[in-house]
């Protein structure tokens, strides 16, 4: 079977990467997910990630600090997971690149939009980390951002859920789920797919969401081929 998409963006929690510890890293679940990602690029799909910071910091739950700080923390966190990810990815012989929103320059490079697109058609995976690299901005937008500007297919959003539900299925059993939503559905509902900031500019641009569980990694592979799983969201 063949790939239904060229280019896509993968978001990750950073919540996925700590595996049953809730906290940190688990590099074996890393190791795991990255397996999956490696199917994919052997598949000739370009790939970029962006990776939230969860499992270290949450800026909008920081209590009493100051926004911007906190935000400024998250970001740091989203680039200790990028690094954790290109280390597995290589180890799996997988080319990748860390790119950030926020220079550091002695452990991967400042995001440049030509030179990121570059390396995806060269075949290699592509990790943004810091968000936007502005506080108050979710790495959900960072997601919507960024494929908006690598031109990706689809952006899969990949959680603790198997898709889009009509009710909190952990509070409501009798809660369905769905196959396919539009964005003014998603957005009117206020339906937790992304933030209303992300989901607006996936809109805008056109671009498809899935939302999928990632409990099995390889359901990466399966959404790229085409089969029918999780939520899919995108316009009329």
């Amino acid at each position: 079977m063949q790939p239904i998409y060229k280019r896509m963006l993968l978001k990750l929690s950073g919540e996925a990467l700590a595996g049953q510890q809730k906290f940190g890293l688990d590099y074996d679940v890393v190791l795991n997910i990255c397996r999956s990602i490696k199917k994919c690029a052997d598949m000739g799909v370009e790939i970029g990630i962006v990776v939230g910071g969860g499992n270290f910091w949450r800026g909008r739950s920081s209590g009493k600090m100051d926004r911007t700080r906190a935000d400024h923390m998250g970001m740091l966190a989203t680039a200790i997971n990028a690094l954790a990810l290109a280390d597995a990815l290589e180890q799996l012989g997988v080319p990748v690149r860390v790119q950030t929103a926020i220079s550091m320059q002695q452990v991967a490079e400042p995001y440049i939009r030509n030179r990121a697109v570059r390396h995806l058609e060269k075949g290699r995976v592509v990790i943004f980390g810091c968000g936007t690299g502005n506080p108050f901005f979710s790495t959900d937008t960072a997601a919507a951002l960024r494929a908006a500007e690598i031109d990706a297919d689809i952006i899969m959003k990949a959680t603790n859920v198997d898709g889009v539900y009509d009710a909190d299925p952990n509070k409501n059993p009798d809660a369905n789920k769905l196959d396919s939503l539009t964005f003014l559905e998603v957005l009117s509902k206020e339906l937790q797919v992304m933030d209303s900031t992300a989901a607006s500019l996936c809109k805008d641009n056109k671009i498809p969401i899935l939302v999928f569980n990632l409990d099995n990694p390889d359901n990466i592979v399966s959404a790229l081929l085409g089969e029918n799983i999780g939520t899919i969201v995108k316009e009329d």
